[in-house]
């Protein structure tokens, strides 16, 4: 089974994140900021991890260039998940090694969509 680490400072997000990504049959661990999220990468590092912009403690993009450097940290797929739409926001995620953005509130459709993409997904989940 696929996991997936979802990094997020809202309980709420994370609670129905983790309903959307339980439903397309994934393993789900939770973390409420970057920097709880890279101590559960390197205890054990997810397939996927939709990862939240604004954070207290470490944001989504300190957490994400620290991952990258890390041991296997350029294995995950990494999507952020963020209400930060601004062409300087999405290019900086990109280049700190991003795979893919999508913007708050998305939904089963939309994040199924993103998986597929990405690869992470059978046909058998198509949307």
């Amino acid at each position: 089974m696929s996991y997936c680490l979802i990094v997020d400072d809202s309980r709420t997000i994370r609670k129905v994140s983790r309903e959307i990504v339980e439903s397309l049959a994934f393993e789900v661990e939770e973390a409420e900021n970057g920097e709880v999220g890279l101590s559960k990468c390197l205890a054990r590092m997810p397939d996927v991890i939709l990862l939240d912009w604004n954070m207290p403690v470490m944001d989504g993009y300190n957490f994400l260039k620290e991952l990258r450097k890390s041991p296997g940290g350029d294995a995950p797929k990494i999507v952020f998940c963020t209400t930060e739409n601004d062409m300087g926001h999405i290019t900086r995620a990109l280049e700190a090694g991003a795979d893919e953005y999508i913007m708050k509130p998305f939904d089963k459709d939309i994040l199924a969509a993103k998986f597929q993409e990405l690869g992470l997904l059978s046909d058998a989940f198509s949307v």
